[in-house]
Formats: C-alpha cells, sequence, structure tokens
C-alpha cells in the first residue's frame, strides 16, 4: 500500500470532481495521504472525468488507475 485516496480536502467538503465534470490541466482530482503527507494529485489534461476507479478512504498503490479522462477535443 503506497497510500489513501480522498476525493475531498476533508470529510465535509464536496469532491474535487465528479464523473462528467470538465477539468483543466493541474487541476487537483484528489489527495492521497502517505505517511502522514497529503498528496495533491494533478490533472495531466484538459478533459472530461469519465470514471472514478477508487472509492474514497480506500488504500491505493503505485501505477493503480484513480480516473479515466478523455481528452478535449
Amino acid at each position: 500500500m503506497v497510500g489513501t485516496f480522498y476525493r475531498a480536502p476533508d470529510p465535509a467538503s464536496e469532491p474535487y470532481v465528479e464523473i462528467g465534470e470538465q477539468v483543466k490541466k493541474s487541476q487537483t482530482l484528489c489527495i492521497i495521504e502517505a505517511m502522514k503527507l497529503m498528496n495533491e494529485i494533478e490533472s495531466d489534461i484538459d478533459g472530461e472525468v469519465t470514471e472514478i476507479f477508487v472509492e474514497n478512504g480506500k488504500p491505493v498503490e503505485y501505477g493503480q488507475r484513480l480516473f479515466s479522462v478523455r481528452p478535449a477535443s
């Protein structure tokens, strides 16, 4: 296990993104907590979030798919 996946900055906040939302390059998609450090994961491209592969609060590992983003046309 590398860390824990969080869709929002804290339990009372809305998720960073939802399926169907447009995202911009460098926009924060989620947080991975690893060894008490909160690491923001950003989008590599402009596009639409088509899938979220991990449930909030679940462990993740290196190389695991987190999101699917369809590139903007």
